[in-house]
């Protein structure tokens, strides 16, 4: 064969569509783990205990002069009526995580003041914490947050948080129960 027939080799059949078709093993990996979406009425349930739980830390905060709901708390709040058998959904988390991180929080606030670097480290920090006491929820790193940037009293913040996260966990426990066949939350308590 000579090199001029070696370059000039036929050009490969074109397919008849731009792109080839996607082997059906692949299917699966593309799909990933993730399980099916709930039912339409487990979340509505979710959706509306969740809607509940927030509406009554607004009424608490309403009451008494002072902001109940902060971001933590509604993402507290989804992780505790979504996914209930998580350990981050747990009491034991729920509660230790927020209580620590606000501890975290308020040190960090002390020490280094108010800006948004000092914010960062008390989050990274308030998760190690959390991490060593075998309480992680991650939404607690955020209350630290909250905490290092906006500075509240802690003689009013502190027992409204640990009022707040009480509420959020057992109005968890009540919704499992105010639905047949949901899953029974909490998996363990402390």
């Amino acid at each position: 064969m000579s090199t001029d027939e070696m370059i000039e080799a036929p050009p490969a059949p074109a397919h008849p569509h731009p792109h080839p078709p996607v082997r059906p093993r692949i299917l699966p990996r593309l799909a990933g783990r993730a399980p099916a979406p709930p039912p339409t009425g487990t979340a509505l349930h979710t959706i509306s205990a969740v809607t509940a739980v927030l509406l009554a830390l607004v009424a608490v905060g309403s009451v008494v002069h002072e902001p109940v709901l902060i971001p933590p708390l509604a993402a507290s709040a989804a992780i505790v009526h979504s996914v209930p058998s998580s350990p981050l959904a747990q009491p034991r988390s729920v509660i230790a995580g927020h209580l620590l991180c606000a501890g975290v929080g308020y040190a960090v606030l002390a020490a280094l003041g108010s800006a948004p670097w000092a914010a960062a480290l008390a989050a990274g920090v308030g998760l190690a914490v959390m991490t060593v006491a075998r309480t992680p929820h991650s939404p607690a790193c955020a209350t630290a947050v909250v905490i290092v940037l906006h500075h509240p009293a802690p003689a009013t913040f502190v027992p409204l948080l640990a009022g707040a996260v009480v509420v959020v966990v057992l109005a968890g426990w009540a919704a499992s129960y105010a639905r047949r066949g949901a899953p029974r939350y909490p998996a363990y308590w402390w």
